[in-house]
């Protein structure tokens, strides 16, 4: 069994690799600007490690791991798109480092160059391989559309923004755990537990990301801090925030959001983190987080491998949760 940084670097060494050489170069140098700049690699590294307990012969998983994370660096071009965001792992998004068109007709090409990569994977796996991938890539279209939605809305409930962030971030993440599974022979039982492991520390995975745009270190977390926040986004702090408040407090929340142009972003981002302060939103954020990690860790408990087998994948969690980036 290899450690989670073992891992790491073999992915980081192979998508090193990943070169697009064709024409236009318009076309494919946001493809290669976007890979370059690293990130945790969190989804190829579950392939990859879910992959390992039952197997070692990494060249049989590689490609549906690149694909994964080929299609992830995709829906950030197109979220950072539609977010308006200016910064993506301390450096300019795709969109403000060349244009709108190209973050988009970019971000189509890693599309098909995912779907070329799980291509690659092996009979008699392929099948059901593109059958989880295909229905991920739409169940994150419909969490992307979902979280849209929740732009025009006030009264996004905590179940509904649970059920967004699952479709648009938890499913990649179990979904590559799947595969990795999958592809090496596991029992069905262990795959769709494993699944389930990855859709809890997806949820938590999010969760900590909400957090973290609201009380990270802009020199650490690779964003802009109060991003969410400035855009109105309805994250779990924001929800949880609107059920707890006083009337008064609600009419603070609402003014700064139907008023956003009358303010510079600092006072915006101040005025709410100080009613988040007072509602203890950083602890109750930090208690659900727990909650979906404490399912995760149960998640994996009855499968038909020895415990030692599943250590990285408990580790890695813990890594999850705690990261401040």
């Amino acid at each position: 069994m290899l450690t989670t940084e073992q891992i790491a670097a073999q992915i980081d060494a192979v998508t090193a690799g990943l070169h697009y050489n064709q024409t236009p170069r318009s076309l494919y140098e946001p493809v290669e600007y976007i890979l370059s700049l690293g990130g945790k690699r969190i989804r190829p590294v579950l392939t990859l490690m879910a992959y390992n307990i039952y197997g070692d012969t990494f060249s049989d998983v590689m490609p549906a791991a690149l694909g994964i994370e080929v299609f992830h660096n995709f829906t950030l071009l197109h979220d950072d798109l539609m977010d308006c965001a200016d910064m993506r792992r301390g450096k300019p998004t795709v969109h403000r480092k060349w244009h709108d068109n190209t973050a988009i007709l970019s971000g189509d090409a890693m599309v098909i160059a995912a779907y070329q990569l799980i291509g690659e994977v092996k009979y008699p796996y392929l099948k059901p391989v593109l059958d989880v991938f295909s229905q991920t890539a739409m169940d994150i279209c419909r969490g992307q559309q979902y979280d849209m939605d929740f732009e025009k809305r006030n009264d996004v409930s905590e179940e509904e923004y649970i059920e967004m962030i699952r479709l648009k971030t938890a499913v990649l993440l179990a979904c590559s755990v799947k595969v990795g599974a999958m592809i090496g022979a596991a029992p069905e039982s262990d795959a769709e537990q494993l699944y389930r492991y990855g859709i809890n520390i997806g949820l938590a995975f999010q969760l900590r990301d909400d957090l973290l745009d609201v009380y990270g270190d802009p020199n650490v977390f690779g964003k802009n801090i109060g991003g969410d926040i400035l855009t109105d986004k309805k994250t779990f702090l924001r929800i949880t925030a609107m059920s707890l408040a006083s009337q008064e407090q609600k009419k603070v929340l609402e003014f700064y959001s139907d008023n956003a142009n009358d303010f510079t972003p600092e006072v915006k981002v101040k005025a709410l983190t100080d009613i988040y302060n007072k509602l203890n939103i950083k602890e109750i954020t930090q208690n659900k987080i727990l909650d979906y990690y404490h399912l995760a860790t149960e998640d994996i408990k009855n499968m038909s491998v020895s415990d030692d087998k599943l250590i990285e994948l408990k580790r890695f969690a813990d890594m999850l949760i705690l990261r401040e980036s």
